[in-house]
């Protein structure tokens, strides 16, 4: 077993009255209210120079489709903006206390989820840009995204920074409580569904309990047999992807005969060699399926333009289906301010952070890396495309959902963060009163005008012909 795990700290031998003083010693060096600040330094990169850096290493006829996603509102922009955030957040002042990240902790990237014992959780879901780093700026992330949000929705100054403060303090109690906990309690904690009901029922009321029992049932229903229905149709005896392009395209169509027939080959291989990855258990149930067709899909705001397939497996006949999803996973845009990590591929990197930072994860979750049909090798992660997701709808929510939302997700981050971070250190530094809560609602809304502009020079440059944008 290695003295230090991945974040980087080894707190083996410290007793937790010194990793407590290490968190309290942090504030002199980075006082709680120093995370107020945001100023745009003056050799900033441009916004649509760094998403154009993106660009040029995905498939070129998507890359229109995410300029058109991104462009349509500030928050849209923002989900697709991970890269300009993660160079500002290396600007602003760090604790040097440090975690296991998800580097893209905005709101919408928690969600409803499916365990492996078919039990309803609330987690983190999206993992393409996790990597050890400074704990605080998932934090300021998922802030400044309460923020955009909230304003698209209207809410008042006084209504936003209530919903940070909210979400935010949700994140710092909760550390604390983990910093009491033993590792075992701490890793075995999960947020159930119906025990979230329970345990904010008093707050929720009975409207919004309707709509949260509502929620529970949709996410059940968004399953493999759902998409199996949905994605699929019989042509000529056989079942096959339906097209929807340019969102999905079956390989056999995207591609010349020859050429699609050596790229599907390919992705049959990755999905044999990528069972390596998994548990022993989990392979035996993988090998039970058989590949019987590809397509192209098109995902997510900031992943338009990422190499990413669906696979359809067909196991005991042609009406038991598994969906697969491999995606293609690019380094971290972390790594070029908190240091690359320490995997032999950029999947592997996905798939450890999230089975780390996760409190359940996929039991398809696996990684592989494989050659196209351009010579080129490629880092890809595995999943289930779809196992019960339920994700929010941000544009129905007032402000009394959303500060419930955010301390959902407050709770969340900070016992993914307890999991590999020194949690004892971090609720030392953020302590009892409501300074870092404070600090980061001033930070949220600076960033949030940061956004708004970015924005803007998107629509610009769109507007001016730089680069194309198309609706899809």
């Amino acid at each position: 077993m290695s003295d230090s795990n991945p974040t980087g700290h080894d707190v083996r031998h410290r007793t937790p009255k010194e990793r407590a003083e290490r968190g309290r010693a942090a504030r002199s060096a980075v006082p709680r209210s120093a995370h107020a600040e945001f100023i745009a330094p003056p050799k900033r990169t441009h916004p649509v120079d760094v998403i154009e850096a993106q660009s040029a290493r995905r498939v070129p006829e998507l890359v229109p489709i995410r300029y058109g996603r991104m462009s349509e509102s500030p928050f849209r922009f923002y989900r697709g903006a991970a890269a300009i955030m993660a160079a500002d957040l290396a600007e602003t002042p760090r604790t040097g206390i440090r975690a296991q990240l998800c580097g893209d902790a905005h709101l919408l990237n928690f969600r409803l989820l499916a365990s492996p014992e078919r039990r309803l959780m609330f987690d983190i879901n999206d993992f393409d840009e996790t990597l050890p780093g400074p704990w605080e700026w998932d934090v300021k992330r998922l802030a400044a995204s309460l923020v955009i949000a909230g304003r698209a929705n209207g809410f008042g100054g006084k209504e936003r920074a209530a919903v940070v403060r909210a979400a935010v303090r949700s994140y710092r109690t909760w550390m604390r409580s983990f910093a009491g906990m033993g590792n075992l309690e701490v890793w075995y904690t999960r947020f159930e569904a119906d025990e979230l009901q329970r345990q904010f029922a008093p707050e929720i009321g009975a409207r919004n309990r309707e709509r949260w029992e509502e929620a529970r049932e949709r996410a059940r229903g968004r399953d493999t047999v759902q998409v199996f229905d949905k994605l699929t149709h019989v042509v000529g005896g056989k079942r096959l992807i339906a097209n929807d392009p340019p969102l999905l395209v079956r390989l056999h169509d995207l591609l010349p005969g020859a050429e699609a027939g050596a790229l599907e080959r390919e992705i049959s291989r990755l999905v044999e060699r990528y069972g390596q990855s998994l548990q022993s258990d989990r392979r035996f149930l993988l090998e039970g399926y058989r590949v019987v067709d590809v397509a192209r899909k098109v995902v997510g705001v900031g992943s338009v333009g990422t190499r990413c397939w669906i696979v359809l497996l067909l196991g005991r006949d042609d009406e038991d289906p598994l969906f697969l999803q491999a995606k293609e996973a690019d380094e971290s845009v972390l790594a070029p301010y908190a240091g690359p990590g320490g995997f032999r591929t950029q999947g592997e990197r996905v798939v450890a952070g999230q089975r780390l930072m996760q409190a359940t994860s996929d039991i398809f979750l696996g990684w592989e890396r494989v050659t196209g049909i351009d010579g080129r090798r490629r880092d890809f992660y595995v999943r289930q495309l779809r196992d019960w997701k339920g994700i929010a709808v941000t544009e129905n929510m007032s402000p009394k959902r959303m500060t419930l939302f955010g301390q959902l997700c407050g709770a969340t981050l900070a016992r993914a963060h307890a999991r590999s971070g020194d949690r004892i250190a971090i609720a030392a530094y953020l302590g009892g009163g409501d300074a870092f809560d404070r600090a980061l609602v001033t930070f949220a809304e600076l960033y949030a005008d940061q956004n708004e502009k970015d924005h803007q020079a998107l629509l610009d440059a769109i507007a001016a012909g730089r680069v194309p944008a198309e609706a899809a």
